[in-house]
């Protein structure tokens, strides 16, 4: 008796069950590892130099701090007197509603205390300022 041998045809297909496999696998790295890359604290670092402003077509709210604590406002009636606290930040939130883009910017002298240019801030954020500016006096660029 002969035996009779029934041959298998061969596949010409490439089993890609493994290939699934390793890339459910890198699947489940990158997707634990992307959340701890992107962790961290976004801050806007200041820029080296800078360009002088545009002119607006109003001019912008500038509340000045002496050395002694007191607060001006260059758009006040008298911009060279002091004013209270409660007046500028009325004054202030009047300016604003009239015109909500208007620029504010805080100038503080080089010998006034931090606190009553925070203070001064703080004044401004309660008459509805969202964002200020703080001037300087432009240095002469220096290389080292």
């Amino acid at each position: 008796m002969a035996r009779i041998r029934k041959q298998r045809k061969q596949m010409a297909e490439i089993n890609v069950v493994p290939y699934i496999d390793v890339m459910l696998v890198l699947l489940v790295i990158f997707l634990v590892t992307a959340p701890l890359l992107s962790q961290g604290v976004k801050v806007n670092l200041p820029k080296a130099s800078a360009r002088q402003m545009m002119p607006e077509k109003k001019p912008p709210m500038i509340v000045t701090v002496n050395k002694q604590g007191q607060y001006f406002l260059n758009v006040a009636d008298n911009p060279k007197a002091p004013i209270a606290d409660d007046t500028l930040q009325k004054m202030v939130r009047t300016a604003i509603l009239h015109n909500p883009d208007r620029k504010v910017y805080v100038r503080g002298d080089e010998s006034a205390s931090y606190g009553d240019v925070m203070q001064a801030m703080v004044l401004l954020q309660g008459a509805g300022v969202d964002t200020v500016g703080l001037m300087t006096d432009n240095l002469p660029h220096t290389s080292k």
